[in-house]
């Protein structure tokens, strides 16, 4: 069950390939999340110290947050993954130019889950393709139901 998607990720970057990996949240966060205030939008994956972090994820702390915490909404979160998916992934970001796009966070088995994916930065002329193409199919599925209703009715 999705909570939120970034879809600006797949107009950015080409996605090649998806992983999966738990966050390392805090209290307040999780309820925040489960009530729907988090965004996507300007956030990045990073490699540093051999360890995944997402940072700028933006989580909105509620209003009934405790007295005596002080909320950093963007805080820099850990990702959890297995030690050689973390490696796999630090030599294709060094060294192939990849970079590392959160895509999603859902829920799955009750807990909180972020998918990202590795993705290679989209130029200006790729995008004009991509939504050509969309256009193309769009347009195409019309023209099929068009003749699939006029068919029906002889």
């Amino acid at each position: 069950m999705s909570i939120v998607d970034n879809r600006k990720a797949t107009h950015d970057y080409f996605i090649e390939d998806r992983y999966e990996a738990g966050l390392v949240l805090e209290g307040w966060e999780v309820k925040a999340i489960r009530a729907g205030h988090v965004q996507l939008k300007e956030s990045y994956v990073i490699v540093r110290d051999g360890e995944i972090w997402i940072i700028n994820m933006h989580i909105s702390p509620l209003p009934t947050a405790s007295t005596h915490i002080h909320p950093n909404s963007t805080r820099t979160r850990k990702l959890l993954l297995k030690a050689e998916e973390i490696s796999k992934l630090i030599g294709k970001v060094e060294q192939r130019g990849y970079t590392l796009v959160p895509l999603n966070l859902h829920y799955k088995n009750g807990r909180i889950k972020l998918d990202f994916g590795l993705g290679r930065g989209k130029k200006l002329h790729d995008k004009r393709d991509t939504s050509r193409e969309k256009d193309w199919q769009r347009e195409k599925e019309r023209i099929m139901k068009h003749d699939t209703r006029n068919k029906k009715g002889d």
